[in-house]
């Protein structure tokens, strides 16, 4: 006779089911410069390929993540630089930093909305095929929100629905950039910035980002907070 506990052991897992859903935002607004955009794009894939990623990605109980990226600029201005994908190993890892890399800057200008930015990143979370209990949105800029509607209602609004917001502020152009997306910008449990003071440092902070928010069950304290 077969239990029923050997019947629950052996039910497939669900291929949809990830720990995390990560919308990474990147700014592609007149501030950001050709260069800049492209180290936030090798930050992001330097990042990808360090084996802290994955290492926090397989101490999760899926020990997958799904991840899209947008760039961003304007109110309505947001493109897709990589649809949802599962990031589960190393080919997988290696597969989204190289279309992170190889795809172009597609908007320039346009204005700075924060707002934009996650009103669209709560749609694509919305949307998405995946289903995790964790769903974040990463936003990096160097500039606060200029166009569109306040960047605190958006954030609240996406907060209700159990979204968190994460920030790296690039405070290359705004020095105080750090203060604003602490107030106007991160939100939800254990939502946290990491700024880079220039888009040199870029790199190491999109690192330890990554790797924080991917395994964070409680925030630490040498992280600048909320």
């Amino acid at each position: 006779m077969c239990s029923s506990t050997g019947n629950t052991a052996g039910a497939p897992k669900d291929p949809n089911a990830v720990d995390v859903t990560l919308v990474l935002a990147i700014d592609a607004s007149g501030s950001v410069e050709d260069d800049r955009f492209e180290l936030q794009k090798q930050g992001f894939g330097r990042a990808f390929r360090n084996p802290k990623v994955l290492q926090a990605i397989r101490a999760g109980d899926h020990q997958s993540i799904a991840v899209m990226m947008i760039q961003w600029t304007g109110p309505q201005l947001q493109e897709i630089m990589l649809p949802w994908t599962i990031i589960s190993d190393e080919r997988s890892a290696d597969r989204v930093a190289a279309v992170i890399e190889a795809t172009p800057r597609r908007l320039m200008g346009g204005g700075t909305s924060i707002s934009g930015a996650i009103d669209f990143s709560v749609r694509m979370l919305d949307s998405s095929p995946f289903r995790a209990n964790k769903r974040v949105i990463d936003i990096s800029g160097d500039g606060s929100n200029n166009l569109g509607r306040p960047a605190e209602q958006a954030r609240d609004e996406a907060v209700r629905k159990g979204i968190r917001i994460n920030g790296l502020p690039i405070l290359a152009v705004e020095p105080d950039l750090e203060q604003y997306f602490r107030q106007n910008v991160i939100g939800g449990p254990a939502a946290f910035v990491i700024p880079a003071r220039n888009y040199d440092q870029f790199a190491d902070a999109i690192l330890r980002k990554l790797v924080t928010e991917i395994s964070q069950s409680a925030p630490g304290p040498h992280l600048a907070l909320k």
